[in-house]
């Protein structure tokens, strides 16, 4: 945008942006849950189904939400039950007066591998580059209609025209991100002031998984559809390419240029970048829904649909493990996480819980389930009952905690030295992903009103909440030193906070 100010992200002028606890309001995100977040059914992960019904071109009703929100209000204000002439603004008639219409001035309402692997070289192939960039200062935003919204950013980035599903960044310098999103586009660009380096383009259906190699040389993008895509982020140009079945997740390795993803044929693909060595892991005759190499870099654990965990050796392409039964989950996993030095993985799944696993074994150590509570009554005839499931989980690097976020709202932690529940920290509606501190005890969170919060586990207690999203975040991620949040949006966008606190 030129000619617009940019707020350098060197001076992080804010620490906590406001009193989260001063402010109160009816979010898109509690009325999109019932869109994105049900109606993908079992397809696991809430950005995994939104992913589904917003990158397939529907993001389901939220109408019933919103006229739920407008009861909650009327409610609230103390309408209801009112008779005619009784509620705000009422009129008094006289004479021959009579109501002859009524004209409503109100605003419109919201519309969701291993040591053992030798690093190769590899043949570039040139792509195209694309120029521009696009970037805002947090002053040209927010404003509508006379009206600035809240906006606690410090940089905007809006080249994407739909939503943005997955944000990265690169490992090495955490200067550069890269974000995928439903107009089947991906972008590699600047953190510190929004400037786009280059457009990973050829992709033909949402963009919905994109990341960096440990070392930031290469950057890796996968569209719905299955088709991968690998570039080399000095030159700007694609070095691989290859396609898959319906694309899941994809991850690199953390100390080769190998590179992972999970389809929903159930098979989990496993290649040597830029050459292209391809070995394949096949799971059950359902989609691998999460996956996760262990920080040994040697084994990688892989959820399916069937509620079956898989450990598998990645040098030798056998299975270590397998979790089924009892020992398994009862629905389709969401999510996978291990700790620190791998020794203890955390699976998560639909039916709401979650199971803490020793690598080593296989063996399920304790499972972390939810207090059953009420399900929320359908709002009209024709919406389902609101379901709960788990959608993210963590391990603190400094303490014995792990974190787990429900689609529900809540955010718990639980002591695993105890395996016992430490602290429930409520949200306004469902966690869509969380994140850990790297050397803190400190958890961030974000959600489908919008919004990021960090959160203390030894306390349970919010520290502070950033907001500036006009729809729900679809994924987030934190720089190195916990300086920086970046976070993708339904509202098109991508932006960068500054989150330095003043006790740091």
């Amino acid at each position: 945008m030129p000619g617009a100010a940019v707020s350098p992200l060197g001076d992080c002028r804010r620490a906590a942006p406001h009193d989260v606890c001063a402010e109160n309001y009816i979010s898109q995100g509690a009325s999109r849950r019932a869109g994105p977040a049900r109606a993908a059914g079992g397809k696991g992960g809430i950005r995994a189904r939104a992913r589904a019904v917003v990158g397939r071109g529907g993001r389901g009703s939220a109408g019933a939400g919103r006229a739920a929100e407008a009861a909650a209000a009327a409610a609230a204000a103390g309408w209801v039950g009112m008779e005619p002439g009784e509620g705000p603004g009422a009129l008094d008639l006289h004479g021959d007066e009579e109501i002859i219409e009524v004209v409503e001035l109100g605003p419109p309402g919201p519309d969701d591998l291993a040591e053992e692997m030798e690093d190769v070289d590899f043949e570039d192939e040139g792509a195209e580059e694309p120029d521009g960039e696009a970037w805002e200062s947090e002053d040209d935003e927010g404003v509508e209609d006379g009206m600035e919204a809240q906006d606690d950013s410090e940089v905007t980035f809006s080249l994407h025209s739909d939503s943005v599903f997955c944000v990265s960044l690169d490992p090495k310098t955490n200067t550069l991100a890269v974000t995928g999103g439903e107009d089947d586009k991906a972008f590699v660009w600047r953190v510190s002031d929004g400037e786009l380096l280059f457009e990973c383009s050829g992709h033909k259906d949402s963009v919905t998984c994109a990341g960096f190699s440990h070392d930031s040389v290469f950057v890796a993008t996968g569209d719905m559809s299955g088709l991968i895509k690998v570039w080399r982020v000095d030159a700007k140009e694609e070095v691989w390419s290859f396609e898959v079945g319906d694309l899941e997740w994809m991850e690199w390795h953390p100390q080769a240029h190998v590179l992972l993803a999970g389809t929903a044929d159930g098979n989990t693909w496993m290649w040597k970048i830029p050459s292209g060595d391809c070995k394949t892991f096949q799971g059950p005759a359902c989609p691998a829904t999460c996956g996760r190499i262990l920080p040994d870099g040697k084994r990688a654990v892989v959820g399916y649909e069937d509620g079956t965990m898989r450990i598998w050796d990645l040098k030798q392409g056998t299975s270590l493990h397998v979790l089924k039964g009892q020992d398994g989950h009862q629905d389709p996993l969401t999510c996978v996480a291990s700790n620190q030095d791998g020794s203890l993985i955390m699976t998560g799944s639909v039916d709401c819980h979650a199971k803490l696993i020793n690598s080593a074994t296989g063996k399920v150590v304790c499972v972390f389930k939810m207090e059953s509570v009420t399900p929320k009554a359908p709002i009209s005839e024709g919406e389902e009952v609101e379901s709960n499931s788990v959608e993210s989980l963590g391990f603190c690097n400094v303490m014995p905690l792990a974190a787990v976020g429900y689609l529900d709202g809540t955010l718990a932690i639980y002591d695993l030295s105890t395996q016992s529940l430490r602290h429930k920290c409520q949200h306004e509606s469902g966690i869509v992903q969380l994140l850990w501190e790297e050397s803190s005890a400190v958890v961030y969170t974000c959600s489908l009103d919008g919004a990021v919060r960090l959160w203390d586990a030894r306390s349970g207690k919010m520290i502070s909440e950033y907001r500036g999203h006009s729809a729900e975040i679809l994924d987030f991620t934190v720089n190195k030193d916990a300086s920086i949040v970046v976070t993708t949006s339904g509202d098109h966008q991508a932006k960068v906070f500054c989150v330095q606190r003043p006790d740091r």
